[in-house]
């Protein structure tokens, strides 16, 4: 009897193993390759690039929010010091996480979303539209509740500091988070998108809304098709 009972048990234990499993693997998205060549040069990026704080009432499309991602501090190529991100950083360090809330997108739930760009996906953190409680967190800037989605960047300021010091916080990774929004901006005019750089928000408020913990919001730029 106690070994029929220990076998239901052993049963039971795999089966709530393996749902656990697939619900996890249910909540990662893999995002499409992104494009390297468009034909927007970089030249006509930087000349039309304007900041843009109004969006029509438009879905975003999976490969457009891919390609944003990329751009954001996706995976480039393999440098000397390991993978290379889109964007620079002090050391090759790249102390930034990013973080998608997802309001109007094609193939992908309402929510807010990490981005691992070391295999290019999206992780589930938090399910359903939070554009609204994003807003209010941003001193009610309402275009981030018009934005389909919003970018927003993180830092992990002890991965710099830790080599850099004060100085990691105070210069570096300001400058590591210019690179990765000027990314987003010249990329989005590139798909015919519009993005605004907003540093106005409540600290606080914002971790809140993406849960974070060791990280420090710095961005949020959402980015819609312009009106």
């Amino acid at each position: 009897m106690k070994k029929q009972m220990r076998v239901k048990f052993l049963n039971l234990l795999v089966v709530c193993l393996v749902l656990s499993q697939a619900e996890a693997a249910e909540k990662v998205i893999k995002l499409p390759l992104p494009k390297y060549k468009s034909d927007t040069s970089v030249e006509e990026a930087i000349f039309k690039r304007r900041s843009i704080r109004r969006y029509k009432e438009e879905t975003l499309g999976f490969q457009e929010v891919s390609q944003l991602l990329w751009a954001a501090g996706g995976k480039t190529i393999d440098g000397v010091t390991g993978a290379t991100r889109a964007y620079p950083s002090a050391g090759g360090i790249y102390p930034l996480e990013i973080y998608l809330v997802v309001g109007n997108v094609k193939g992908i739930s309402p929510g807010v979303y990490h981005y691992s760009w070391h295999d290019h996906t999206l992780s589930l953190k938090k399910e359903g539209d939070l554009r609204q409680e994003l807003t209010a967190a941003s001193l009610n800037q309402r275009m981030v509740l018009e934005a389909p989605v919003s970018l927003v960047f993180a830092a992990v300021y002890s991965r710099t500091t830790l080599r850099y010091g004060r100085r990691g916080e105070l210069r570096y990774v300001p400058m590591d988070v210019g690179g990765a929004g000027q990314n987003v901006h010249l990329q989005a005019e590139s798909l015919g998108l519009g993005t605004v750089i907003i540093g106005a928000f409540s600290d606080r408020a914002v971790k809140e809304v993406l849960e974070l913990k060791d990280e420090e919001p710095l961005y949020i730029m959402p980015v819609g098709r312009p009106r």
